[in-house]
């Protein structure tokens, strides 16, 4: 070698150390009429939150809330999505109706007995909210009455890729609105009567 190189100074790691995430900064204020980019979660930006289709509903739940979360990605073991676990799904009817019919407790409950599979999901394409606006993401969560909605792209081989998410409560918190998650009905009484307003 010609050129000198120099050692780095190594330093002792210190107990406590988180690592870093990426980050994602969504605008914190929008408007009905601003790219419906501007309130996706872009999962080029953002680490998805996923669970295993085996695991229990209750690690599952606990994951939502330790990471502040209301919808995971479930993966088979080749981490090809299977389907989404909604909150809706873990603290709603589905956990009763599979006890009614197979009986058992709420600890042997499992995430593939309560998450909607992939079969039954509708996506977005991305190429579409490209050109969209905030309010009509809005129409369409409204329109399929669900809260949260999946963005894919489509890649050359004609497969999809999940690209982003959108949740009704974060755009709602984005247009500067309070809302109670567990009443989509109210959010979108509210994010209407925004939109007259504006």
């Amino acid at each position: 070698m010609n050129k000198s190189y120099a050692a780095l100074t190594s330093h002792p790691f210190k107990a406590g150390a988180g690592f870093a995430k990426p980050t994602q900064a969504l605008p914190q204020n929008v408007k009905l009429d601003d790219p419906a980019t501007s309130v996706m979660t872009d999962l080029r930006n953002v680490s998805v939150v996923n669970v295993r289709a085996m695991t229990t509903m209750d690690k599952a739940n606990a994951k939502m809330i330790r990471n502040g979360v209301r919808t995971l990605l479930v993966l088979d073991d080749t981490d090809k999505v299977v389907g989404l676990l909604t909150a809706t799904d873990v603290l709603g009817e589905k956990p009763v109706r599979f006890l009614q019919q197979m009986g058992g407790t709420h600890a042997d409950i499992l995430v593939r007995d309560v998450m909607t599979m992939q079969r039954d999901l509708e996506v977005l394409m991305l190429q579409d909210v490209a050109k969209a606006r905030v309010g009509d993401i809005l129409a369409t969560l409204k329109a399929h009455k669900r809260q949260h909605a999946t963005v894919v792209e489509e890649n050359a081989d004609g497969s999809q890729t999940v690209r982003g998410m959108f949740s009704t409560t974060q755009i709602a918190r984005q247009l500067g609105l309070q809302v109670n998650t567990a009443e989509a009905a109210k959010v979108f009484a509210e994010i209407e009567a925004l939109a007259g307003a504006q």
